[in-house]
């Protein structure tokens, strides 16, 4: 008896608590609801609106003649909040509007995009993306007039999220030079370097959490983002597209590892291209690190390095180019350390070791020179700035070294050995620097690829020419050095590079490899020089990394490449060419070889060379040349709409401008002038249609009364 009245009371206490368990819940609701009711809200609508950045659009990144590198496209998510529209826009207009979106982005049914958006109207839900795609401007304004979107910003609901994505309208062209950032702020290349300039100051606005996303309101509050400022470069695109082919044919040829090729104005140290491609994988090669001015590029010289070793030499000493160094048989051991040649040349010149890039020459003259105290080398080497980096517009630059006695590693061959090029470390943006400032009478630049930085055409900063060293060695010296580079084309290892056009100065490298702490049968091979040799324009240095083909000397793996890309630069820079003689009245002038391509173009090679020219057609764009007697009569070449274009005899880049306006594309094979078409002229065009053109390279057809390369001329147009 008392243990049943024991759990009935134990009941009742339990029930009783629960109830007033119960009662205090309610209370607590009441409490909140309607005594604390408005703190809450207030909290809930202050997680619920927040503001959060909107992003600046970043700047653009421009060549040296305004063409655009790196530009900010805006792209677009949309997303709709069906709660705004009124029952009859929207009832009228859900089913056109779930076809048209299920059409765009063709991934779903219309009865899903259709329900998808009922569901949310009936939910009350005031955003729902309606897809994640990225849409382009021209989309979103055709996307604007769509049923219920075009009832406007209080009726139609759509939303438009603006996103901006990064743009380079010539490719890959400079990809590296370029460069990127990433969402951490890390990156390479001017788009990092100057991403505080590019980059803009964000704005703010106030935006709602929904389920999805956060939905923008636009209340008058925001603050508008302003836009990055825009980057010039000292880029030419031209000689861009250049260099990285030229490179690019060199590095397959040969099966290399990697190359760079740097082209700079000589007065100015402004780059005018920069090209830096490795192998990604057999016969493909792209850009993917700096090795022109970063430590991927940082490596032993080898002979490139002699013009310094002989600018010490010469400044140390009183020699001159006519005295003589005995180099025996090609093989000699100096400082403790053999040096070799190729071939054993007896006793040569001053001149004679620099042009044959002799080993033993140049390593027993400057140890007989500097044997004694090896620091006063070092010292000319400080003097020449080859220690310390050159403050390049870009990060990454890469840290030379020039090893000294003071060093642990320092031994009895390093003298000798540091004199051709190994036992140290600079890149070859440093080595450009150093010929550089030879070609520039003395006078050591800062290279520069940034010229400035502007709003519109309103400029912000300008980066003038800096001067590194007014006067890196005596006039004395800088002409012999000059004399002893031009000899290197015109009799030495650089004989790949002479022209009849035009003058080079330069120096072949081939260094030796260290893999694993020894010196390998690898080489890096190089040629560094400018041109033209008697009036410096541009100096140039190009890199080729491993060659394994039969070709193992820099005279024939990176010479090619610096020619070719020193022939368009001259072709097209025609302030540096050698003025035309003035014949004599009564001489008979001999006409050019002249072909076809675009009449105002040909009309003013035509007033260059002196030449009458009579157009049967003004208003024609393009023309065959018929030549005369003492004129050239420049005839239609019928281009229509529809049919394919005859573009035999016209240049490259003429064929290619023409017969891609047409929509045709265009596989080249071969060099020089279009020599013959496989789609016959007059034909009908079809979709996707290629053409291949074969090309065959004419020689420089010289006016035999002036002796000026006509075709240097045409290429300069």
């Amino acid at each position: 008896m008392n243990i049943k009245k024991s759990i009935v009371t134990r009941v009742r206490i339990a029930f009783l608590a629960i109830c007033l368990f119960g009662f205090a819940i309610i209370f607590k609701v009441g409490h909140i609801q309607f005594r604390d009711g408005d703190k809450w809200r207030e909290i809930a609508n202050e997680k619920r609106f927040h503001y959060q950045p909107v992003m600046a659009t970043r700047g653009n990144i421009y060549s040296d003649d305004d063409r655009i590198l790196a530009t900010s496209l805006p792209f677009y998510r949309v997303a709709f909040d069906p709660t705004i529209s009124p029952d009859d826009i929207f009832a009228k207009g859900i089913d056109s509007l779930a076809i048209q979106l299920s059409r765009f982005y063709g991934d779903r049914s219309a009865e899903y995009y259709r329900q998808k958006i009922k569901n949310a109207r009936s939910a009350s839900r005031k955003y729902v993306r309606l897809n994640s795609r990225l849409i382009n401007y021209q989309d979103k304004k055709m996307m604007a007039k769509w049923p219920i979107f075009r009832a406007g910003k209080n009726k139609g609901g759509v939303i438009f999220e603006k996103l901006d994505r990064r743009f380079m309208p010539f490719g890959s062209l400079a990809k590296r030079t370029i460069g990127f950032i990433n969402e951490n702020r890390k990156g390479a290349g001017l788009e990092f370097s100057f991403n505080r300039h590019l980059s803009g100051k964000d704005g703010e606005a106030l935006f709602e959490r929904m389920a999805g996303g956060n939905k923008p309101i636009n209340d008058g509050t925001e603050v508008k983002p302003m836009p990055g400022f825009d980057v010039q470069t000292t880029i030419d695109i031209n000689l861009q597209d250049v260099a990285e082919n030229a490179l690019n044919r060199a590095l397959t040829l040969n099966d290399a590892a990697h190359g760079c090729v740097i082209l700079m104005e000589v007065s100015t140290g402004r780059i005018k291209a920069i090209a830096n491609l490795g192998r990604q994988s057999e016969g493909v090669y792209v850009e993917d690190y700096n090795y022109a001015v970063g430590n991927q590029g940082r490596t032993e010289p080898g002979s490139t390095f002699k013009l310094a070793s002989m600018m010490a030499l010469l400044e140390e000493t009183d020699k001159k180019l006519t005295d003589t160094v005995d180099t025996g048989v090609g093989s000699e051991r100096i400082g403790g350390a053999v040096k070799t040649d190729t071939h054993g040349y007896g006793k040569i010149t001053l001149q004679q070791v620099f042009e044959k890039s002799s080993n033993v020459g140049v390593a027993k003259l400057i140890q007989q020179t500097f044997e004694k105290d090896p620091q006063k080398y070092v010292d000319y080497l400080h003097k020449f700035g080859l220690h310390q980096p050159l403050g390049f517009q870009m990060n990454g630059e890469a840290v030379p070294y020039i090893k000294s006695p003071k060093d642990r590693s320092w031994s009895r061959p390093s003298l000798s050995t540091m004199s051709i090029g190994y036992e140290l470390k600079i890149s070859p943006l440093q080595t450009l620097a150093f010929y550089n400032a030879v070609a520039n009478n003395g006078i050591k630049v800062q290279p520069m690829i940034v010229k400035s930085i502007k709003r519109a055409d309103q400029i912000i900063e300008q980066f003038d020419t800096k001067v590194l060293n007014p006067k890196i060695c005596s006039d004395e010296t800088l002409a012999q050095l000059r004399q002893m580079m031009e000899g290197v084309v015109e009799n030495g290892t650089g004989k790949n590079v002479r022209s009849t056009d035009y003058k080079v100065a330069g120096k072949t490298g081939t260094a030796r490899k260290v893999i694993n702490g020894k010196y390998t049968r690898k080489y890096s091979t190089s040629f560094v020089g400018y041109f033209p040799a008697d009036r410096p324009k541009y100096s140039c240095i190009v890199i080729i990394d491993n060659p394994q083909k039969n070709a193992q000397y820099g005279g024939d793996v990176a010479a090619p490449v610096f020619r070719e890309l020193a022939d368009k630069a001259y072709a097209q820079d025609l302030a540096i060419h050698a003025p035309m003689v003035r014949k004599p009245v009564g001489v008979q002038p001999k006409l050019p070889a002249l072909h076809a391509g675009s009449q105002e173009e040909l009309t003013l090679l035509c007033n260059k060379l002196g030449v009458s020219a009579h157009p049967a057609n003004p208003e024609e764009d393009w023309v065959r040349v018929d030549t005369q007697k003492q004129s050239v009569a420049l005839k239609p070449v019928p281009v229509k709409m529809g049919q394919v274009p005859d573009v035999t005899d016209m240049t490259l880049k003429d064929a290619l401008y023409l017969l891609g306006n047409h929509g045709i594309k265009v596989r080249a094979i071969g060099m020089g002038r279009v020599q013959s078409q496989s789609l016959p002229p007059g034909g009908p065009i079809g979709k996707g249609s290629i053409i291949t053109l074969t090309l065959s390279r004419n020689g420089a057809t010289r006016t035999p009364a002036t002796g000026t390369p006509a075709n240097a001329i045409a290429r300069a147009l």
